[in-house]
């Protein structure tokens, strides 16, 4: 397993110059995403992220749908739950880790989308349980986003080195 550091303090990130290149802090949080290899393996990328919330999307393929044509629900609680884990480490602190201690998925609708569009807000930040609440869109062909599901997530705060290394 590779652990991704939680992200510095902003002053560390002062002084940087403006360009192209992301900030280490967004790097950081882009490899929450591209270092999860089932987040990864299915589509699901980082929009945007900053100190206490998190944005993310998933273009939706055949293989994201179950037997009646809209999202699967696997995949709709991977999104909330991902980006979700990636609020809560955005105001962790350095050293720190989150992992998932409850979760609670409420499925509003279905929609037949083309992508879904998640969005994660910390409620409750702490040294040992951060509690973040998410809603998942469901983007339709004609570009009208509907909400689809709400999540509330519970994450465990742990030092970096408890995690187990492959």
């Amino acid at each position: 397993m590779t652990v991704v550091e939680p992200p510095q303090s902003a002053a560390a990130n002062e002084g940087r110059a403006a360009g192209p290149d992301p900030t280490a802090w967004q790097r950081t949080m882009a490899q929450v995403f591209a270092l999860a290899p089932f987040v990864h393996e299915n589509g699901i990328r980082l929009v945007a992220c900053e100190p206490g919330w998190c944005e993310s999307s998933v273009e939706l393929t055949p293989h994201h749908f179950q037997h009646t044509g809209v999202p699967h629900a696997g995949l709709i609680a991977t999104l909330a739950d991902h980006t979700s884990g990636c609020a809560a480490m955005s105001v962790c602190a350095p050293g720190t880790f989150v992992l998932t201690a409850e979760f609670k998925l409420s499925l509003l609708r279905a929609v037949p989308a083309v992508r879904l569009h998640c969005r994660a807000d910390v409620v409750k930040p702490g040294s040992q349980l951060t509690f973040v609440e998410a809603s998942v869109e469901g983007e339709t062909k004609e570009g009208e986003r509907k909400l689809v599901a709400r999540a509330s997530v519970t994450l465990a705060v742990v030092p970096a080195s408890r995690l187990a290394r492959a």
